[in-house]
C-alpha cells in the first residue's frame, strides 16, 4: 500500500524570505516619492525650501519656540544691476552664494527658503540675548563678496527681523510684515534692522508690506 504523501506548508522562514524584497520595494518606492515630493518644494537654483514649504515649516518655530523665534527676510540689493552688468549667469551665482551663507547661519535649528527673485527668508531659534551678534554675522557673511568666475562681485544686502517678545505676537504673517517694514527702514544701511510694535501696524497683503513689488490682490490692477 503506497504511502500518503504529506503536504507541508511553507516554513516561516520562507515566508519571511519571500516577504523581505516586497518589503524593501515599497519602502524604496516611499523613499523615492517623497524625495520627489521634497525636491517639488525646492528651489532649483539654491536648493532652499520654496514659498509654501518654507512657510509650514517656519509656522512650526514660531508656534512652539515663541520665546526664541526669530523671523528674517533678506533682500539682496541692486540685483538687476548685477545681472545687468555681469550677465544672469553671475546673477545666479549671487542668488546661490546668498542661499548657502544663509542656509549656514541659520543651521540645525532654523530653516532657510527662497520666496521669490532675490528675497529670502529664514526663521531660527536664537535667545534673546544672542539676537544682535547673531544678526551682525548674518549681515557680515550675506555682505561677503562672490566669486562669479573670473572675479569677485561686491555684494550687498538689506535684512530685516521680528521676534514674537518684541511685535507682541507670535503669527507669523504679521512677523513677516513687521521684518519687511525693518528692512525697508534700513535699505542700504548694510545692517539688520530688529523690528519693534511700530513695523507691525504698516498695512500689508499676504505678509509683504504694502506696495512692495508682488502685493497687489488678485483682480486689482497691476
Amino acid at each position: 500500500m503506497p504511502v500518503p504523501t504529506v503536504l507541508r506548508q511553507p516554513s516561516r522562514t520562507l515566508v519571511i524570505a519571500a516577504a523581505v524584497p516586497l518589503a524593501l520595494a515599497a519602502l524604496a518606492d516611499d523613499v523615492r516619492v517623497r524625495r520627489q515630493l521634497d525636491a517639488a518644494r525646492r528651489d532649483p537654483l539654491t536648493g532652499l525650501h520654496l514659498r509654501d514649504a518654507y512657510t509650514s515649516r517656519a509656522r512650526q518655530i514660531t508656534d512652539r519656540h515663541s520665546a526664541d523665534a526669530l523671523v528674517v527676510l533678506v533682500d539682496v540689493d541692486h540685483f538687476k544691476q548685477i545681472n545687468d552688468t555681469h550677465g544672469h549667469a553671475a546673477g545666479d551665482r549671487v542668488l546661490a552664494a546668498t542661499a548657502q551663507r544663509l542656509t549656514a547661519w541659520a543651521g540645525s535649528r532654523g530653516v532657510a527658503g527662497r520666496l521669490g527673485g532675490d528675497e529670502f527668508a529664514t526663521t531660527v531659534r536664537i535667545a534673546p540675548a544672542h539676537r544682535r551678534p547673531r544678526l551682525n554675522e548674518l549681515a557680515a557673511a550675506l555682505a561677503e563678496p562672490v566669486d562669479i568666475g573670473e572675479r569677485l562681485v561686491d555684494v550687498a544686502v538689506s535684512i530685516g527681523a521680528a521676534a514674537p517678545d518684541t511685535v507682541g505676537t507670535t503669527d507669523l504673517s504679521a512677523l513677516q510684515r513687521a521684518a519687511d517694514t525693518a528692512m525697508y527702514a534700513g535699505k542700504h544701511t548694510r545692517q539688520a534692522i530688529l523690528a519693534d510694535r511700530s513695523h507691525a501696524t504698516v498695512s500689508s497683503v499676504n505678509g509683504r508690506r504694502l506696495g512692495r513689488p508682488g502685493t497687489h490682490t488678485l483682480g486689482a490692477a497691476g
